[in-house]
């Protein structure tokens, strides 16, 4: 557990003095970086509610790509859900969606005194698909899960909480001024952050 703490410390050391941002003309390490370096995304889904159907709704998920550290990020968005949560019944009905994390969450862009709308404030959008981990993929997701978020192992067993992962068909990166960059899923996956 105290080598698990101090990695944590020492990820946030490295990011917060801001060595370790990949610079803009490497979109694809961005990506990848910006993701593993958020515990947190926000999830739009297309609305299945009463009211609300087809409109656009986002809902904040705890998310990680892996544990903490340079080298614990697989790239692969993995979440903790239950059928429970309004936006899950969204993507029981449609299970598209987009998946929005910046490096706001950090204290890199404090510390440089950028604003969360600042382009030199990373942020990421994903577009793909939410889909239910299967058997073999599960301890992966679980570890990669509460290594960052060690409560959701307390949480309510009676809840039917399942590992989930976000299926990126499309990635945009918005790092620097001058407009967002596309990057292929290809592309992501074959970088490391």
């Amino acid at each position: 557990m105290a080598g698990l703490s101090f990695l944590c410390v020492a990820a946030l050391l490295l990011l917060a003095g801001g060595g370790a941002i990949p610079p803009p003309e490497e979109a694809a390490r961005m990506a990848r970086f910006v993701l593993h370096n958020c515990d947190w995304g926000a999830l739009a889904t297309l609305s299945a509610q009463e009211g609300l159907r087809g409109q656009p709704f986002a809902n904040i998920f705890s998310l990680s790509d892996g544990p903490p550290g340079p080298l614990g990020g697989s790239g692969v968005p993995y979440l903790y859900l239950t059928d429970m949560e309004i936006s899950v019944q969204d993507l029981e009905i449609n299970s598209n969606a987009s998946l929005t994390v910046s490096l706001a969450q950090t204290p890199y862009c404090k510390k440089h005194k950028y604003d969360p709308q600042n382009p030199l404030c990373a942020h990421i959008i994903f577009c793909g698909s939410i889909v239910k981990v299967n058997d073999s993929e599960a301890g992966l997701a679980k570890r990669a899960l509460f290594s960052r978020h060690p409560e959701m192992e307390t949480w309510p067993k009676d809840h039917n909480w399942f590992f989930a992962k976000f299926n990126i068909t499309n990635i945009w990166v918005l790092d620097y001024f001058g407009g967002l960059k596309i990057v292929t899923p290809e592309e992501y996956y074959s970088v490391k952050p």
